[in-house]
């Protein structure tokens, strides 16, 4: 997974690329989210629009992302989910927890 990082409005969005499943992965999301947390931005958007799979693990980074800005004050938001992962959502009942956007300027005003 490859992971490029900017801020649009005091909105944090993370647009990730490749396979989302786990191992050095997590590490990498893990410490974004703390140093954005560190610097004030709370509020994050993860872009999934090159993320051709996720599996379980990969889930799991997500909702731990979820969890430690939720802690902090702030939300995790997707962007452009796939109708492939979309699915993995629906199966795991997590599209009840994440908001998603297919429009980033939504997205970001979603936040005020």
């Amino acid at each position: 997974m490859k992971l490029k990082e900017r801020i649009r409005d005091g909105v944090a969005i993370l647009e990730m690329s490749g396979k989302l499943m786990g191992g050095p992965d997590a590490e990498a999301f893990d410490e974004i989210l703390k140093t954005l947390i560190h610097e004030g931005t709370c509020n994050v958007i993860v872009n999934l629009d090159k993320v051709k799979w996720v599996n379980s693990t990969g889930l799991g980074i997500l909702i731990s992302g979820y969890t430690t800005l939720r802690k902090s004050g702030g939300e995790l938001k997707l962007l452009k989910v796939s109708e492939r992962i979309e699915n993995i959502f629906i199966v795991s009942k997590l599209f009840t927890v994440f908001e998603s956007y297919q429009d980033e300027d939504e997205a970001v005003q979603s936040f005020s």
